[in-house]
């Protein structure tokens, strides 16, 4: 009965691995793991953990979920697809989107759910600060060089291999993205007349990667495509050519060049530089006149001992007289 006992706390020990027992000023009534759907596609995002668990608050409860996933890219990736079409922006965090019934975070490698209350930004600082295994690393770019004008509203997905692909914009194969060599896409759909477009943008290590693929793009039937700098935009049967056309001229490429700060030491420091050069020249003269002194004396010595030294071609200034 007693290792029946040990065994039951260490796994709700074990459970308990992402959900603390506070959470502001609610108390944890129950935790237990989070069964997600779609698991390829989760585990294509980076899946590593993914937890539930129930709160108390002045008597009333409220749900939390948190999947714990690689890398903030995932968790972004994460946070577009799972983002309620009819959430509003949240100031939660700088990804959060609120309903009326809870409220969508992601903070780095973390998407956090929560339903039936929305956490103040103090609370969830605090949690952010207990997660385990926290990484905050910067969210990818690539989503900025997005045209924000008629952007509609939860269109965003984030593509990170063939499964994402598959979900999202199937027409596009993924031996023409070619993942394997590091590709990464944003899909966003636009209002336009005519019909919305819907608006990928892959991007590539290098230009030249994407000049190739460019050319592979252009083989799918219907397909409007551009390259800018690494970056290739598709649009793949516009509903009207002309709005494809301004969209695309919208997507531009600018390289962002980070240049290493030199660190100042004292010896930029000026005066600290004219101090140092009279120092030395004051060292300079005391060696020269010790020196001399040490040299004149030596030969005075010698000559009085032996006047043989007197026949050396030595200068002699006769001061004597």
């Amino acid at each position: 009965m007693g290792l029946f006992l040990l065994f039951c706390a260490l796994a709700g020990a074990v459970q308990a691995g992402i959900w603390p027992e506070k959470l502001g000023g609610a108390q944890r009534t129950s935790v237990q793991p989070l069964i997600l759907p779609d698991q390829k596609l989760w585990l294509e995002y980076g899946l590593e953990e993914a937890e539930q668990a129930a709160y108390a608050l002045e008597g009333k409860t409220f749900q939390a979920q948190a999947v714990r996933l690689h890398d903030s890219t995932g968790a972004q990736a994460a946070f577009q697809w799972q983002r309620p079409q009819t959430a509003r922006e949240s100031d939660l965090s700088g990804l959060a989107a609120e309903t009326a019934q809870g409220a969508l975070v992601a903070r780095g490698n973390y998407l956090l759910r929560f339903e039936g209350r929305i956490p103040e930004e103090q609370e969830l600082a605090a949690l952010v600060g207990v997660l385990p295994r926290l990484e905050q690393s910067q969210l990818p770019a690539l989503t900025s060089y997005l045209p924000a004008a008629n952007l509609a509203p939860g269109s965003l997905r984030y593509i990170l291999g063939p499964v994402s692909l598959e979900k999202f914009e199937p027409r596009i194969p993924p031996s023409v993205a070619a993942f394997h060599v590091g590709a990464e896409a944003q899909f966003a759909t636009y209002l336009a007349p005519g019909g919305d477009l819907k608006l990928g943008l892959f991007s590539y290590p290098t230009p030249a990667i994407a000049r190739e693929r460019l050319a592979e793009f252009q083989k799918l039937p219907g397909a409007v495509v551009k390259r800018t700098g690494p970056l290739v935009a598709v649009l793949l049967s516009p509903p009207n050519p002309d709005e494809a056309e301004k969209l695309l001229a919208q997507v531009r490429y600018q390289a962002s060049i980070t240049w290493s700060e030199r660190v100042p030491s004292q010896r930029d420091n000026i005066g600290d530089l004219v101090v140092n050069i009279f120092l030395l020249t004051g060292i300079l003269l005391a060696f020269a006149v010790v020196s001399g002194l040490a040299f004149g004396g030596f030969r005075a010595l010698l000559f009085r001992r032996w006047t043989r030294l007197q026949e050396e071609p030595v200068i002699r200034l006769h001061l004597e007289r």
